[in-house]
């Protein structure tokens, strides 16, 4: 999940490598032939296992002198320099190449069984590179799908802190990228299989703590089978209420669509333990998932007060299943990934079903949620998963998903860099109402962008435009009131013109945020108190005054405090969601 969320992934140059691979002598190629591949990755290619063509691309054999490389016929503008004077000899389709035999570049793997053929898949292109991939399945997602359908190998000489193992004899304890990948491509020009060696400028994943590289890398994981119910996902889906509108079908939809098996374990010391307890002698195999504490204390036979590493660690037995009495029932090491508990929020945080079943029952799924429009490769999604999987129902009926404020340009808010105004100086100046204003009053609401300036100008504009406007009625209506001792009464019954006018735009006010709360549109809601604030302001107060002025007392005079009176509290109260504070004061 942290991949595909904002900002993980970074422009970053690295070196390209075009190498030739050593096939073996074979009918089709001849001897001495090398099958050229192009990787971003030169840290990869000793634990290169295969090599991969596009089944129905022409590809060229090309020789200069005894030289004799085999290159994708599209790609060979892209290598016009350096194959400047090589023939072509003979063309190939990329199926014709399937099956054939080379000798790795390195030596560490050469005895293993399986690896280092030809293989063909369709995700190979010619658009950059040579049309032939290399293929390492430890270091890949299509290399790892592509080695389980054809058991190719894999190996994964790298360990957590991205250095190179021991097998890699040549470059062990070297971090893959940071030290070992020049020295890799300095060894290889030794070797002369290196045709071209360049820079690329590419979007490359970065942790987004320590905005390092990362690296992919194979790791055994436990999964849930989210493959199983992701059409019932889809379904369920069809029922909520998605703002914007296009997310239904459009970014939640189609992540439903193509939603793969979930790796939920993490390699941590904290985080929830996955309780899953495992025989620790393969040659005797159990398994025992626990769902309670109760069932840990009946087959542990011990009092459980905390769930947490390292004391359940502790939690181990005689595995039931072994003969000899020798093999033990050990916990598994892995701990959740932190989304499954953010998936579990509707049920655990009633600790349900151990406790509240009638309260979580009657109030599942959740009417409303609201988060920024990524969460829907995130908490949406691990929410509807987990919900799916057990409840065969939606988590939630109504979803907004905003959007993300940036900087003036355009960049996210950083604690770093502080580019936005400071919240804490916008409540003690401007009143955390008008920071609402502007932020809810934008398309941010409903899955936009909103670009908000250093200072605190664009906020202003809000708190001139409507709440000092609205603060202003208020304060002509207190001010001449209090000084004529007017005790105003809700009335809706005025026959003046003037008052009929401000009594039906205060109607239409509540009509019309009420409709489009009720729709979940937050931004038509805001933008419909500005025409109200400009009809109670300039058209009753302004042509009223002279009525609040008069010293006399009248019904008439009477009857317009009444009216102002009720338009304020009607128009409050329709206000409070959008504007709390004042209208709370008001």
């Amino acid at each position: 999940f942290e991949t595909r969320l904002d900002n993980s992934y970074r422009e970053r140059t690295d070196p390209t490598l075009t190498v030739g691979f050593m096939l073996n002598d074979n009918d089709k190629t001849g001897a001495n032939t090398r099958l050229l591949a192009w990787t971003t990755t030169p840290w990869t290619l000793p634990s290169n296992m295969a090599l991969c063509v596009n089944p129905e691309l022409t590809y060229v054999l090309l020789q200069k002198d005894d030289q004799r490389v085999i290159i994708a016929e599209a790609a060979r503008e892209r290598y016009a320099r350096e194959l400047k004077d090589f023939e072509p000899q003979k063309e190939f389709k990329g199926s014709d190449l399937v099956g054939l035999t080379y000798t790795p570049l390195f030596p560490y793997f050469k005895d293993l069984e399986g690896a280092f053929r030809v293989f063909a898949d369709s995700f190979v292109e010619a658009d950059s590179g040579t049309g032939t991939v290399h293929i390492a399945p430890g270091f890949g997602e299509e290399d790892m799908e592509l080695g389980k359908r054809n058991n190719i190998p894999i190996v994964v000489p790298v360990d957590e802190a991205g250095l190179f193992t021991p097998e890699i004899t040549d470059y062990a304890g070297q971090n893959v990228i940071l030290e070992a990948n020049e020295k890799i491509i300095q060894d290889l020009k030794k070797q002369g299989v290196v045709l071209k060696h360049d820079q690329i400028l590419h979007s490359y994943p970065h942790c987004w703590r320590t905005d390092q590289p990362l690296i992919y890398k194979a790791v055994n994981s436990w999964y849930l089978a989210v493959t199983q119910f992701r059409d019932r996902m889809v379904e369920l889906n069809q029922d909520i209420t998605w703002v914007p509108g296009h997310i239904k079908d459009g970014a939640f939809g189609n992540w439903l669509a193509n939603a793969r098996d979930w790796n939920i374990s993490r390699n941590r010391f904290w985080g929830a333990p996955i309780p899953v307890w495992r025989s620790d002698d393969d040659r005797y195999p159990r398994i025992d998932v626990y769902g309670s504490i109760e069932e840990l204390e009946r087959d542990f036979g011990v009092k459980v007060d905390n769930l947490h590493r390292p004391m359940i660690d502790d939690l181990v037995r005689p595995n039931p299943d072994d003969p000899t009495g020798q093999s033990m029932m050990r916990r598994v090491p892995e701990v959740l990934d932190c989304w499954f508990e953010s998936g579990s929020m509707p049920f655990a945080q009633l600790h349900y079903p151990f406790e509240n079943k009638d309260r979580f029952e009657d109030n599942f799924p959740g009417d409303f949620i609201v988060e920024y429009i990524a969460q829907t490769r995130g908490w949406f999604y691990t929410l509807m998963v987990l919900s799916t999987a057990l409840f065969d129902r939606a988590p939630f009926k109504s979803c907004i998903c905003h959007g993300v404020v940036l900087d003036e340009n355009h960049q996210k808010l950083s604690k770093r860099l502080k580019n936005y105004p400071d919240p804490v100086d916008v409540f003690n100046n401007l009143g955390s109402d008008a920071l609402r204003w502007y932020l809810c009053s934008s398309p941010l609401i409903t899955g936009g962008d909103l670009a908000m300036s250093r200072d605190d100008s664009e906020i202003v504009k809000g708190m001139r435009s409507v709440i000092i406007r609205l603060w202003n009625a208020f304060y002509f209506f207190t001010l001449y009131a209090n000084v004529e001792g007017v005790e105003a009464k809700i009335s809706t019954k005025s026959d003046s013109p003037m008052n009929r006018f401000l009594l039906g735009k205060t109607a239409k006010l509540i009509e019309q945020i009420e409709g489009h709360l009720d729709n979940m549109d937050l931004p038509s809601a805001y933008n419909s108190v500005p025409d109200y604030i400009e009809a109670l302001n300039n058209w009753y107060i302004r042509n009223s005054r002279s009525l609040f002025w008069d010293e006399a007392k009248s019904a008439e005079k009477q009857d317009a405090y009444d009216t102002l009176y009720t338009s304020l509290v009607y128009a409050s109260k329709a206000l409070g969601p959008l504007l709390p504070f004042i209208s709370e004061e008001i």
